[in-house]
């Protein structure tokens, strides 16, 4: 198999049907709503706004707050970035001195639905994950046959955990810049936004490469010797030693294994896990020194193989089909689609 950062992941539920349709026809088809990782106390130097913005994106919405508030883009904290073509909800931080400029935030695209104190500035990272009500509009006829098996098999199973292509940048240049910054192909440097966001992306098209091998050799769901696993769906990692204990652990979700978001370092694998890890970088024509170059843009992480979508869940309406679920924070709800669509949902957004 050859390394195409380009390449479209495979389908998990290949041998299931689609439905078809097309998606984000309207801002309101695509509803977000962070879940914070915590409440605000209620007390401190910065205000905690519960903002809903409509049709703006991550940058450019931050940009506005900033300018009506009156503040530099510095000081709005945000804990996830949001897609432009959607209806979104979500908290932002802004300082406590700003309080009686927050009728200026109102309107043209952004709405406050509540104020709350806390102690420190948002961070991005800040969330548990993100809802999502989704209307795919105009599927094939055979949609409602379809729907049933696909929501069994990916209820029972889990998603694998790919980054969506709009991960890469429209025609993947995004991840293409990287490549080449990695390469030392790239003689004129990019703005550092640009470089942090391209070196990452080459990162997340390794990760769906060690993923779609994974997939392609049926091990997504078996613990292999050495194994990276983290308990689900928050907390600490260790390697995987005793495999038919941790095998029972991962049929009854407490944990799921982790691949690498490859860099200078992350949780060491071990065994047959680690040689699976570095004939990747092999394969895409990688050396891991490389990665020590660009130091802490890409330090290097693990992340989870596999999500859950315990409640997924569709109607069909007059207008199509409409999804809710629940993913964890850095998963795509376009990778989900994709896989019920059977057919590829390309944004040149960053999503949450």
């Amino acid at each position: 198999m050859t390394f195409d950062p380009l390449a479209a992941p495979p389908f998990w539920t290949a041998d299931l049907p689609g439905i078809g349709g097309r998606l984000k026809a309207q801002p309101e088809d695509f509803e977000v709503e962070e879940i914070p990782a915590y409440p605000p106390s209620g007390s401190g130097e910065f205000l905690y706004l519960w903002v809903e913005k409509r049709a703006m994106g991550a940058e450019y919405f931050v940009r506005q707050v900033a300018r009506r508030l009156g503040l530099p883009p510095t000081e709005v904290g945000t804990a996830g970035l949001k897609d432009r073509h959607a209806v979104t909800r979500q908290m932002v931080s802004v300082p406590a001195t700003v309080e009686a400029r927050l009728p200026h935030l109102e309107g043209e695209g952004i709405r406050v639905l509540k104020v709350e104190r806390h102690s420190n500035k948002l961070k991005m990272g800040h969330l548990h994950g993100n809802r999502f009500r989704i209307l795919i509009r105009d599927p094939l006829a055979e949609a409602a046959e379809h729907l049933p098996a696909l929501l069994e098999r990916l209820r029972a199973t889990g998603q694998p955990n790919f980054y969506g292509s709009q991960r890469f940048g429209r025609e993947g240049e995004t991840v293409l810049l990287g490549l080449a910054l990695m390469r030392g192909e790239r003689t004129v440097r990019p703005n550092p936004f640009l470089r942090k966001l391209a070196l990452s992306a080459v990162q997340s098209a390794l990760f769906n490469y060690y993923l779609t091998r994974r997939i392609e050799d049926g091990l997504l769901r078996q613990v292999l010797p050495g194994d990276v696993m983290a308990r689900w769906p928050f907390g600490g990692m260790f390697v995987a030693h005793d495999l038919s204990t941790e095998q029972q652990r991962f049929e009854a979700r407490e944990i799921v294994s982790a691949g690498p978001i490859y860099g200078r370092k992350h949780f060491p694998a071990e065994g047959e896990a680690l040689a699976r890890e570095e004939r990747v970088l092999q394969e895409a024509g990688v050396v891991p020194t490389v990665f020590n170059a660009f130091g802490k843009l890409m330090q290097g992480t693990r992340r989870h193989n596999l999500i859950y979508l315990d409640d997924l869940s569709a109607e069909v309406e007059p207008e199509g089909v409409r999804f809710t679920f629940t993913l964890p924070s850095g998963s795509y709800a376009t990778v989900v689609l994709r896989e019920i669509m059977k057919s590829e949902v390309a944004s040149a957004e960053e999503e949450t």
